[in-house]
């Protein structure tokens, strides 16, 4: 294309991706995202003008702006080139009113894939801006601060500061808080499982459970004291054919739901690692409802697998999309070329691109047929039957190649390939075991659970999740991610073997998760402040509705501002006669009294956070309480142990280590010094090598201000919150997680070529 063509994209990466494809002719530039927003500290909202927002420029955004200007008024043509979602829309928009470029030269291209052949179609059929989808992200982003600045200082001032709600966070939240109080309020009860091993003549032997459990350990042993003069006869054999259908190729939701329970990666790491795939041209865009498959992946996954595994594994076919209130849907998440089966990348990318490619080949496989056998063996003095299951594979169709995870998975037992078994068969029991279990409380929350529930109750939306997870999590510590230990129980098990009933005493545990979502005391308290204030806001039905709303101004069906209008007023009623009713949110309980003192101890919620405070004079004493403690479940005796600290561990380099807990977590205290126990030590129980481990090696660490490496004008230092560039009087900040190996001379040089100095005042960053 002749002329002079400036392509603005979003990132860097995308930017170098295109600009292979497209070559002379085109200069391709990132804007690294949005380049305008609301104003950080003010609500930048103007109530009397039809909620018009108020855009600034940040700070770090101005240099990137001004270059683009420049090179935006010296173009012919500028090609906005952002996202096909509405907050690519939006970026659009903002650009071509911040850059102010004409409209007779401006461009809009999409495209779901960033590949040659896609780019260059996108180029030959250019739009105009959308202004449905702007307005539908822009009311997205209003409701979203008015909810947030409105509801946020409520909390300051009747819970305590730093706190904040948001439209989904909070509603999310209560999912998770919802859950915990049905755990809370579960009380396991014990019964008895009953299982059966079996031989046939000439077949081998079978596994049974038991029809019914026994709810008590009489009435296990009484079936057993029975069961040594039973015959046992095989009733009934029930064979079905059954088929297994792959799963549709991903949608954002379920590879967040995927990855977090195949490769265990958390739902921001995901969305992180699927933007860097897709940038790559490696995968179709990440942020998608649909299920579809174009035409050419249809057939090039034909192609694939009858070259690959046979014709008869073969099956092509289209999903439906049915996650509540898809939007936006155009295709679902796959390679770019399904014959590149493996990518160059990081451990991360590859896995996440395998995991894929495997769901887009898998979903257009065959599917698989299996054969579920029930089998009925009847007991000769007793009504209770016993079941054996087995399933036989008959053709494993896309199951030779993927399988879909499961969220929590249950015991199956006896569910192995059986031998052929005719009815009136005889059995002899070699063993039968009755086993004490427990009745289970619902599951917790995972990441992927949480995300699986928002998307069935349309709450949010899948480029959401990541972002709310975050928030929740490392944002404002109402929940963490964790494991629950449980409780151990010792239980009576009884087997029959031989003719005789013999006793094992075995430590059941009740109530373990792993890698769950934790509600922590503020988020309980925030989530039962708001749903009672403002049930409205907090409801699963309200959350949904906003969403359709904002569908139905991205069709043109509705005025964004109307929305805003409908949902402002009456809220904003409840908001300020909340804030001047006098009440404040108080939780507290008394526990019980120290065994040794008498003194009353209490569980409260204060300034810092929930504690436990001992006495009521002069001499009370406190201590906070653990992660995943909470004020309601606390017993007096861990409470106790929460008064241990400070303790002391012993001597390290003839200095004493004290173990103590403060207010941002346990702590070691040694020779004057300050050390962080790392999370997952419990400074009850910590050692003194391991104390010692972990000073010597925060001793080894450059102090506060050394330089970590020098190249003449510009430096590396060590600073308070990590390694920083110094350069000619002005400090950079290093992108999180970068390795120090990693920050080599060019790296510093073009980091500092690529950034804006950081600010010398207290800077603030709006959570997303």
């Amino acid at each position: 294309m002749n002329g002079n063509n400036l392509v603005i994209v979003e990132s860097p990466a995308k930017a170098k991706t295109i600009q292979r494809f497209l070559g002379d002719g085109f200069t391709v530039k990132p804007s690294f995202g949005h380049i305008r927003d609301l104003k950080e500290k003010t609500l930048s909202i103007d109530l009397n003008n039809g909620f018009a927002p108020e855009y600034v420029i940040p700070d770090d955004k101005k240099r990137v702006v001004a270059e683009l200007s420049r090179l935006a008024a010296n173009a012919d043509v500028v090609w906005l080139a952002s996202d096909e979602d509405r907050e690519g829309e939006a970026i659009s928009w903002h650009l071509t009113d911040a850059l102010g470029i004409p409209k007779e030269k401006t461009r809009r291209i999409v495209f779901h894939e960033i590949t040659k052949d896609a780019i260059l179609n996108a180029v030959k059929n250019p739009r105009e801006l959308d202004m449905n989808l702007v307005n539908a992200q822009q009311a997205r982003r209003v409701l979203d601060r008015l909810v947030g600045f409105e509801l946020s200082p409520i909390l300051w001032k009747k819970i305590g500061r730093g706190l904040s709600a948001g439209r989904v966070q909070s509603v999310a939240l209560r999912l998770v808080v919802d859950r915990e109080r049905e755990i809370i309020a579960f009380t396991p009860e014990a019964y008895y499982r009953i299982s059966g091993s079996f031989h046939m003549a000439g077949k081998g032997g079978i596994l049974g459970l038991l029809s019914t459990h026994f709810g008590s350990e009489e009435e296990a042993r009484a079936f057993l004291e029975d069961s040594k003069a039973s015959g046992y006869t095989v009733e009934s054999v029930d064979k079905k054919e059954a088929e297994r259908w792959p799963a549709p190729p991903f949608t954002t939701s379920t590879l967040q739901q995927e990855a977090s329970r195949k490769l265990r990666m958390p739902v921001n790491v995901t969305m992180r690692i699927a933007q860097s795939l897709y940038e790559k041209g490696l995968i179709t865009y990440m942020r998608t409802d649909s299920t579809n498959l174009s035409a050419l992946a249809l057939g090039t996954a034909k192609k694939f697998i009858s070259e690959q595994f046979g014709p008869e594994y073969s099956h092509p076919r289209q999903f439906k999309t049915s996650s509540k209130g898809a939007q936006e849907a155009h295709e679902a998440i796959r390679p770019t070329y399904i014959e590149n089966t493996s990518i160059n990348g990081n451990s991360q990318e590859q896995k996440l691109y395998e995991l894929i490619w495997k769901r887009t080949v898998a979903s257009q496989m065959s599917e698989a047929r299996v054969e579920n056998t029930e089998i009925s063996v009847g007991i000769s003095n007793r009504e209770e039957k016993f079941i054996v299951k087995g399933t036989r594979i008959l053709f494993d169709g896309f199951l030779k190649l993927y399988s879909e995870g499961v969220d929590d998975a249950t015991e199956e037992e006896g569910m192995a390939i059986l031998p052929e078994i005719e009815v009136g068969g005889k059995a002899t029991a070699a063993q039968i075991k009755a086993e004490c279990k427990f009745t289970k409380a619902p599951y917790r929350y995972s990441e992927a659970t949480l995300v699986k529930k928002l998307e069935e109750l349309g709450i949010g939306r899948p480029s959401t999740y990541a972002p709310t997870i975050s928030t929740l999590t490392t944002g404002r510590g109402y929940l963490v991610r964790g494991n629950k230990e449980g409780r151990k129980v010792q239980v009576h098990n009884l087997t029959l073997k031989g003719g005789a009933i013999t006793e094992s005493v075995k430590t059941e545990t009740i109530g373990e998760e792993r890698g769950k979502l934790l509600p922590q005391e503020v988020g309980m308290i925030v989530t039962d402040y708001l749903v009672e204030r403002f049930p409205d806001v907090l409801g699963y039905d309200f959350t949904a509705n906003v969403e359709k709303d904002f569908d139905k101004i991205a069709e043109g069906c509705k005025q964004w501002n109307k929305v805003i209008a409908g949902f402002y007023t009456p809220f904003h009623k409840e908001v300020d006669a909340d804030l001047h009713d006098g009440t404040f949110s108080r939780v507290e309980r008394m526990l019980g009294n120290d065994p040794v003192s008498g003194e009353p101890i209490t569980a409260r919620y204060g300034q810092y956070g929930a504690y436990v405070q001992k006495g009521d004079g002069e001499n009370r004493q406190f201590a906070n309480l653990a992660e995943g403690q909470l004020i309601e479940t606390i017993t007096l005796e861990e409470a106790m142990k929460l008064f241990a600290l400070p303790r002391t561990v012993g001597l390290f380099e003839g200095h004493e280590i004290v173990a103590a807990k403060g207010r941002f977590g346990p702590y070691l205290k040694w020779n004057g010094q300050n050390y962080s126990i790392p999370r997952g030590k419990d400074p009850l129980k910590i050692s003194v090598e391991e104390c010692s481990a972990i000073i010597a090696s925060e001793k080894a660490k450059p102090t506060a201000g050394a330089p970590i490496a020098d190249f003449g004008d510009i430096q590396v230092i060590n600073g308070r919150y990590g390694p920083y560039i110094k350069y000619k009087g002005e400090n950079y900040r290093i992108p999180k997680g970068t390795k120090t190996e990693a920050l080599t001379e060019e790296f510093c040089r073009n980091l500092v070529n690529s950034a804006s100095p950081t600010g010398t005042g207290r800077r603030y960053h709006r959570k997303h």
